[in-house]
């Protein structure tokens, strides 16, 4: 899945909001913004949650749900990958409608998430079901291996990233879902 430029540019005219309006609100540059609306360059996820932050809309706006389903199958389920990232979003929920998200992690090794710690509203448990994950909190690191598992309030500044040397998968809960 991939965030469509247009869909940010017709939310933020819906909202009578100018690139500079929505610079200001979101902390993302206003050229930054002007480049993602017209497909030139894809953001980051850290910038992606900004972006939606400054619209104050969740991530899973940009992205198709269906609401009558129940049950999600191996082969159906919904892949997030940002364009130029090793990394790998499977969403084991059925839809994003609910008051929780459910995922499956997939960092290649020595990727992270990224570069800055980003905060949002609600909580997060995750449980590493291979390989090794770096969950940095704030001002602390926590080296999670297989088996460990880890739950914070998500206004925490956090970041992931795979310290391991093979491919980390985790499976996390999200309250509420930020996809």
């Amino acid at each position: 899945m991939r965030l469509k430029g247009e869909k940010l540019r017709e939310l933020r005219k819906r909202m009578g909001l100018t690139i500079q309006n929505f610079a200001n609100l979101s902390g993302v540059s206003a050229s930054l913004i002007s480049q993602i609306e017209r497909g030139l360059v894809d953001p980051t996820l850290g910038t992606f949650w900004k972006l939606c932050q400054g619209l104050n809309v969740p991530i899973h706006t940009f992205f198709e749900s269906e609401y009558s389903k129940v049950v999600v199958r191996s082969n159906e389920r919904k892949i997030i990958q940002l364009p130029n990232s090793k990394i790998k979003y499977q969403l084991l929920s059925p839809n994003l409608q609910g008051d929780i998200e459910f995922l499956l992690v997939e960092i290649e090794p020595g990727e992270k998430v990224d570069n800055d710690l980003i905060s949002h509203e609600g909580e997060e448990c995750g449980f590493v079901i291979a390989g090794e994950l770096c969950v940095h909190l704030a001002g602390e690191t926590y080296h999670l291996k297989e088996g460990d598992s880890i739950c914070f309030k998500s206004s925490i500044p956090h970041r992931f990233e795979n310290c391991g040397s093979m491919l980390s998968r985790s499976i996390w809960a999200i309250t509420p879902p930020t996809f």
